[in-house]
């Protein structure tokens, strides 16, 4: 592509911008169309767990569905309350979805495709994500109701509190990889099957980062910060047409940016489960690649959807008490524990 690109005799800063943005586009385009499908697999497989049969008016068996949504979305009106700070109002959704959106710029699809193949890749993930925090704070406190306020609050709350707690757990895997290099860190759990993936060795931290990535993303059960049987719809309460749809497209986006960095992050990314099997050697089970990752994901998408289905609520004060008591204290015991293997090269780090 690259060359390509020369061959139009464009400048090397122009051909380094229009690959990027290739790049943006080859990502983003598939995320929106993951994001919308993945609202219809939860529809589909709650329904199979509850023995529904969900939606199955719009094309065959509903597959039109998430286009139906879309266009609904589209044609309703958004209407911004009164005495509102309509700029801060409408900038909220936008800001919860660059947030979103932003932190896939680092993570690496296989071996040859990542956006920016930084060195501080691991931080800048903690970074982007962290920003995401001020889009729900916003919308909160820019609808101008106390119940979205309240809402927010407790949204807020609980993001931080989990957020702290995927942090250190963050510290264990740059121990183990060496790098905050993204691509590194894949590289570095690559071995014999899956000996050397890091989830074994962090196991405690790799727990407590799926469920901190349960509770960030505001997914049952811990929804309390929009518990619509409970307090009506936490911070988006005022929100309705396209500025209610990009929150929902913002939250489904993190849910799957959490599936794709526990699977880079734990499993391997793009390593296969088969990789140094005798007799598979050079065969496409084997070989590294896309589809790894892609299914790694989707097998923690199913959980999330699971949980949904399957636990009840937590109450705000089991939720805060379980990220600040129990999931922070095991972050910090286990990186220090793994700091002391790795100086004293024990365990996975004796070789």
């Amino acid at each position: 592509m690259e060359s390509l690109l020369g061959f139009f005799g464009l400048p090397g800063w122009m051909v380094y911008i229009s690959l990027t943005a290739i790049k943006i586009a080859i990502v983003l385009l598939p995320l929106i169309l993951a994001v919308a499908y993945f609202t219809y697999a939860e529809r589909k497989i709650i329904g199979f767990i509850q023995n529904r049969v969900g939606p199955q008016r719009v094309g065959w068996r509903g597959v039109l569905q998430p286009f139906a949504d879309v266009i609904k979305m589209l044609l309703k009106e958004v209407i911004v309350p009164a005495n509102a700070n309509w700029l801060l109002f409408l900038l909220a959704p936008v800001l919860s979805l660059l947030t979103a959106f932003a932190a896939w710029a680092v993570i690496p699809f296989d071996p040859s495709f990542v956006i920016a193949d930084i060195d501080a890749g691991l931080l800048y993930v903690l970074a982007v994500t962290s920003l995401g925090v001020y889009g729900v704070i916003l919308a909160g406190w820019a609808s101008n109701s106390k119940y979205a306020f309240l809402g927010a609050m407790r949204s807020a709350a609980q993001i931080v509190a989990y957020e702290i707690a995927m942090g250190f757990a963050l510290v264990g895997v740059l121990m183990a990889g060496g790098s905050l290099n993204m691509g590194q860190i894949v590289e570095a759990q690559a071995g014999v099957s899956i000996s050397r993936w890091f989830v074994w060795p962090l196991l405690p931290l790799f727990v407590v980062y799926f469920i901190s990535g349960v509770a960030e993303t505001n997914r049952a059960p811990f929804d309390v910060a929009e518990g619509e049987s409970e307090i009506v719809a936490g911070f988006h309460v005022e929100y309705g047409g396209i500025a209610f749809g990009l929150f929902f497209l913002a939250e489904y986006a993190n849910m799957i940016l959490i599936t794709a960095l526990t699977s880079v992050l734990f499993m391997g990314g793009w390593l296969s489960p088969f990789a140094g099997v005798p007799g598979l050697a050079g065969t496409f089970l084997a070989e590294p690649h896309f589809a790894w990752l892609a299914m790694k994901m989707a097998f923690f998408g199913f959980c999330f959807l699971w949980f949904r289905a399957t636990f009840p609520r937590y109450r705000y004060d089991q939720i805060m008490r379980l990220g600040w008591k129990v999931f922070i204290p095991v972050t910090i015991v286990w990186s220090a524990v793994e700091g002391v293997m790795v100086v004293a090269q024990v365990g996975p780090w004796s070789a």
